[in-house]
């Protein structure tokens, strides 16, 4: 289960820009460390040694990805950095059924009314979070008449979490439409 919890989006993408610099760097070192090992170990002076420099800058690669996964991620100043990719996983989840839950929502399903309702919330975070007002200030009608709907129907507005069931739920009740 995700939820949406509050950020605030200055301290946010502070956070996210001192982890990304952190994860860069680790790859650069990395990258290159293994890609001159590489070549240390089996190119040839004044060689073509593409290949060993491409195959340090994958060890590379897949070490960083080791070492974000399993040590990294788990550091309080990864943290911004892990919720927004959880978020924007969560969204992505969604936006793929996305004519589904838009199927269900027309047909007043309580729970697609939800899925939605949890869509709109995370997007607007997502956009305060990267500072897009504008993307946001385009979908403020389309959210108001979701909520004033979920309202007149008796739902709570406050869908601040993801159920693991609800977009397989949703898809099954409203499967996508052949053409």
């Amino acid at each position: 289960m995700f939820e949406i919890r509050p950020w605030n989006p200055e301290e946010y993408r502070a956070q996210t820009r001192k982890s990304s610099l952190s994860v860069v760097a680790i790859f650069a070192a990395l990258g290159m460390g293994l890609s001159s090992l590489a070549v240390g170990l089996f190119g040839s002076p004044g060689g073509d040694n593409l290949l060993y420099n491409l195959g340090g800058v994958a060890a590379g690669a897949l070490v960083t990805a080791a070492i974000l996964r399993g040590y990294l991620s788990r550091q309080p100043w990864m943290a911004a950095a892990l919720y927004g990719w959880q978020l924007k996983r969560s969204l992505m989840g969604v936006t793929n059924i996305m004519h589904c839950v838009e199927q269900g929502v027309a047909a007043g399903d309580p729970q697609a009314m939800q899925l939605l309702r949890f869509y709109h919330l995370g997007l607007t975070q997502m956009y305060q979070l990267d500072g897009n007002s504008s993307a946001l200030s385009q979908m403020v009608p389309e959210i108001d008449r979701h909520k004033a709907a979920m309202e007149a129907k008796g739902l709570d507005t406050e869908q601040t979490r993801l159920y693991p069931g609800w977009a397989e739920e949703v898809k099954k009740a409203f499967p996508a439409k052949k053409k």
